[in-house]
């Protein structure tokens, strides 16, 4: 199972790498047409310096003035030597409209002219007299339009994917959770009715006079599965949260687990001293300890040590369990956590699923790989928002 998180993993990073190729071609494409834009209205200015110069020398001006007045869209205007501006300049957007020649007008296009000689945009044209003259012209409307419709595109198809990709997350997590829900609630009711018959033998063989101390252990048995049945009852619908001593829950479910491991896994619990009051289902969060130290133990071949360790600060509390077992790489911190994530030859891989809902849907807490090396050991810890900051 853990090969189809791998292999997400190298498609996502596929996919990525495809879409940046796709934007940056696309962005490379609609460059080089700007480009190509540019340069033929450049031409078209050219063509445009040559007519005001047929103009100025020859006898039939009709053709060239037809040329100039074809331009309809390239803001241009004509200077002499001094930089004076000796042709009515075309296509810019006067403040004035009402009257080309006034003072307001006169100023914005000085303005503009300061502005252009700062730029390529201007052809130089050699009159027969040797005297000359400069044309400068602004990128056109649609020129400088399409500067931006590339990076205007590719906004909006980010912010598309995007919006997509929280909407197939959101149901996604939607449909795992009437999963969750449905499972859970199914495995409560297959539960209930043998642990009520097994109740019912119980009661059976305390009267047929059976070893009192044989029943006592049975009973034991019988009330674990009552504490399943509850816990699988519990994930199905919300549960209630009551303010609990984080400590004591800790303290209690390591004090159970450490009589049910090998004798050759040293087990040790540092529980902190002062009280770390937090709101949370007892009963849940004690089966996501068990499942932290069962899966430490399965991390390890039959030795090593379990630590568990408890603290707090100003706002949170805090319980780490750590292990000496085969560790984990880095690129699986948060991979461990997915369903059917396994490295075991048995099991589901929905120990640690099971926990991080509990934890971070459920407590709004938060549950991570603090630290992990293969071959050295693997540190999980767990954080809680303290319901008294005293």
């Amino acid at each position: 199972m853990a090969n189809i998180y791998d292999i997400r993993r190298y498609a996502t990073a596929a996919f990525m790498v495809i879409s940046v190729a796709i934007v940056v071609s696309f962005l490379y494409i609609s460059n080089n047409l700007v480009k190509d834009l540019a340069a033929q209205e450049r031409e078209r200015m050219q063509i445009w310096a040559n007519a005001t110069k047929e103009i100025i020398t020859a006898s039939d001006i009709e053709f060239p003035m037809s040329i100039i007045e074809a331009n309809s869209n390239i803001p241009v205007m004509l200077t002499d030597e001094s930089s004076s501006i000796i042709l009515d300049s075309r296509n810019f957007d006067l403040p004035e409209d009402s009257d080309p020649l006034s003072e307001v007008n006169a100023k914005f296009l000085e303005s503009k002219l300061h502005d252009l000689k700062q730029t390529n945009n201007v052809i130089h044209v050699t009159l027969n007299d040797g005297s000359s003259q400069y044309v400068y012209y602004e990128d056109s409307s649609l020129l400088r339009k399409l500067n931006y419709f590339p990076y205007i595109q590719v906004t909006i198809m980010v912010v598309f994917i995007l919006i997509v990709y929280f909407a197939v997350m959101s149901t996604k997590k939607a449909e795992q959770n009437k999963v969750w829900v449905g499972l859970s609630k199914e495995t409560a009711h297959q539960l209930g009715t043998p642990i009520s018959s097994l109740m019912a033998w119980m009661e059976l063989l305390k009267s047929l006079g059976v070893d009192d101390e044989t029943v006592k252990e049975m009973n034991k048995d019988v009330d674990r599965l009552s504490t399943i049945a509850s816990r699988f009852s519990k994930i199905g619908s919300r549960p209630n949260m009551e303010p609990v001593d984080m400590n004591e829950v800790v303290a209690h479910s390591s004090s159970y687990m450490s009589t049910r491991i090998s004798p050759h896994i040293k087990f040790t619990a540092a529980i902190d001293p002062r009280p770390a009051p937090v709101m949370m289902s007892a009963p849940l969060f004690e089966w996501v300890m068990e499942n932290l130290i069962k899966n430490a133990v399965d991390a390890m071949s039959g030795t090593g040590s379990i630590s568990v360790t408890t603290g707090r600060d100003k706002e949170r509390a805090f319980v780490e369990v750590a292990d000496t077992g085969k560790g984990i790489s880095r690129k699986h911190f948060k991979t461990v956590f997915n369903p059917g994530y396994t490295t075991k030859k048995r099991g589901w891989g929905l120990g640690l699923t099971l926990a991080k809902r509990i934890i971070e849907e459920y407590h709004n807490g938060k549950i991570f790989v603090k630290q992990s090396e293969p071959g050295v050991g693997t540190t999980f810890r767990i954080e809680f928002q303290l319901n008294d900051t005293k």
